[in-house]
């Protein structure tokens, strides 16, 4: 069984010695325990103040009532009481030894797993057939795959969906255009779309033709349907390039396109009308969820069925919702699409609560900002034109080619396996340790930089300690751990955070937390490695405990950047 993170741990003994002291029931996670940024002291309690007015005491008497009934039991010294009634734990070296002792023995770095495990459906990528991904897919894509590898780490099963846009009127156009050039060159498919829309802007026989197709895809028209199919496996073809030089987990068997979903639409009309739910509104069939209102005040509508009879995107995710709880059991639904769809799918969710589908059921829209070019405006070429995906990743390994080769002693195909993971990394990396709620600006020499918050960095880091590793060579795994300089301990206090990392960025499904603990942690372990030696260490008990603490960081570092889709060399 693992042991509680440390915050846990203080928090526990905390709510405990307030019950002794006050006869006051809390939860752990209500103690208020949190890092302290002040030297000398490793973890803050602010918890007296915030119950001084509940129990009509001043903070400091519910401070010193609590610390006269606190049970430490060698966790950490006796805490101080600072200011109005801050509580300042300093936990005992002894202590700290151990546990740093048994997290270098687990195989998960001391992170515990659910208790509940949760069913989440997580919706996330979701390009269109027949265009080429680009840059504005690569947030929702590497967010995406970053909160399935920390949610399926924390021990939740995860159904992702792949939500394509593979229906609806354009696919007429499409296949009229793939008629007319059946040999034609569809490797590039953007050239493919943009060939078919001028031609369906210019020719109203191609136009009329390509209405008609839609009504022949629409009612199941064989022929139709074949060329259809073969649009979304060349399309797919190219996403999952992409995805493969990304890092990214999604697979065939993740795709729900819109097609997917398209039986069930019927079905979703008729179950609100049933529930009277709908209004026909300017002959649409239409749901007003409570609270949505126009700036003049006029409700807002959900359209769920045209006038013309079509189905729009609102169907199709109120039909989303409805398969995913219903017929797949998800207890979350998670969507990682851009925050201006934040309205959209919060009537979504009102209207699907409305019909019952969400019943103990957790939806959550995980929105994000947009990447914008040096100018500040969403980032596109010199010619104005959308960056291709391919084309961005191209010029990340090519650029991460040179900072290699700076100063490698590899082989140039080992060069060029390292500038891949180097590359991918950095747009990786840049996009993860924002905070995915605001923009960001694309920057290659930040990216790409061996100093600061990057991926560079931190993949520079497990490198050199890897290099030390081996020169150090073998050492016994059961060397006790020696925390004597305040370097060591600085680091054996950032190496115990790592659970807390991972369960922050788990449960605000925000990534950036963890690049935040991670580049801390390689900072620490660089002024450890300055302040301690470890190879020259002035007895062979420290040395091995070095070595140690040199061997969990480097995990750590392998292992955080692994859940956010990232490689981390031995060699650069």
């Amino acid at each position: 069984m693992r042991k509680p993170e440390v915050s846990e741990e203080l928090a526990r003994r905390v709510v405990a010695a307030l019950r002794r002291a006050f006869d006051v029931d809390l939860d752990p996670s209500a103690a208020l325990i949190a890092v302290s940024t002040r030297d000398g002291v490793d973890y803050q309690c602010n918890l007296a103040m915030s119950l001084g007015k509940r129990l009509g005491k001043p903070p400091r008497e519910v401070a010193a009532g609590i610390v006269e009934n606190l049970e430490l039991d060698g966790v950490a010294d006796r805490p101080e009481i600072a200011g109005p009634g801050f509580l300042n734990f300093v936990l005992r070296r002894e202590w700290l030894e151990q546990r740093v002792a048994e997290q270098a023995k687990d195989d998960r770095l001391g992170v515990a797993e659910a208790e509940q495990p949760r069913r989440v459906a997580l919706d996330y990528s979701s390009p269109n057939v027949a265009k080429e991904m680009h840059v504005g897919h690569v947030r929702s894509t590497v967010i995406g795959d970053a909160i399935t590898r920390l949610l399926r780490f924390a021990g939740h099963e995860v159904l992702p969906h792949n939500h394509l846009g593979d229906w609806g009127t354009p696919f007429g156009m499409l296949i009229e255009h793939h008629l007319d050039e059946p040999s034609g060159d569809r490797s590039d498919l953007n050239a493919f779309y943009q060939a078919a829309r001028r031609k369906f802007d210019a020719d109203a026989a191609f136009a009329n033709r390509s209405r008609e197709r839609v009504v022949k895809l629409q009612s199941g028209d064989p022929e139709t349907l074949a060329f259809w199919q073969e649009l979304v496996d060349e399309s797919t073809r190219h996403f999952n390039a992409a995805y493969r030089r990304l890092g990214i987990t999604l697979t065939d068997d993740d795709i729900y396109g819109e097609s997917f979903y398209n039986p069930y639409l019927g079905e979703v009309v008729d179950e609100l009308e049933a529930d009277g739910l709908t209004e026909i509104s300017d002959g649409a069939v239409c749901v007003f969820p409570d609270g949505f209102t126009n700036r003049d005040g006029d409700r807002l509508p959900l359209i769920v069925r045209k006038r013309d009879g079509g189905y729009g995107y609102a169907a199709t995710d109120l039909a989303t919702v409805r398969y995913w709880t219903a017929e797949r059991g998800a207890t979350d639904l998670l969507y990682v699409v851009g925050t201006p769809q934040a309205q959209h799918f919060a009537m979504v969710f009102a209207v699907s609560r409305a019909a019952g589908w969400l019943d103990g059921v957790h939806a959550e829209h995980i929105g994000f900002g947009s990447i914008l070019g040096a100018d500040g405006k969403v980032i596109r070429t010199r010619a104005g034109e959308t960056i291709k995906l391919s084309s961005l990743l191209d010029e990340a390994v090519a650029q991460a080619a040179e900072v290699v080769a700076e100063r490698s002693q590899l082989s140039k195909e080992e060069q060029q396996e390292v500038a891949h993971a180097v590359g991918i990394g950095a747009v990786k990396y840049a996009d993860l340790s924002s905070d995915r709620e605001r923009d960001y600006v694309f920057d290659w020499d930040r990216m790409l930089a061996k100093d600061g918050n990057t991926s560079v960095y931190l993949q520079y880091a497990h490198a050199r300690i890897e290099s030390i590793l081996a020169k150090a060579g073998e050492t016994a795994e059961e060397a006790p751990v020696l925390l004597k300089e305040p370097a060591e301990r600085a680091l054996a206090l950032t190496l115990l955070r790592f659970s807390e990392a991972i369960s922050a960025a788990t449960s605000a499904y925000a990534p950036h937390k963890l690049c935040t603990y991670l580049y801390d942690t390689a900072v620490t372990f660089s002024r450890f490695y300055e302040q301690c030696p470890v190879l020259t260490a002035e007895t062979s008990e420290l040395r091995a405990s070095r070595v140690q603490l040199a061997k969990l960081t480097s995990r750590t570092l392998v292992q955080g950047l692994g859940l956010l889709g990232i490689e981390a060399p031995n060699r650069l």
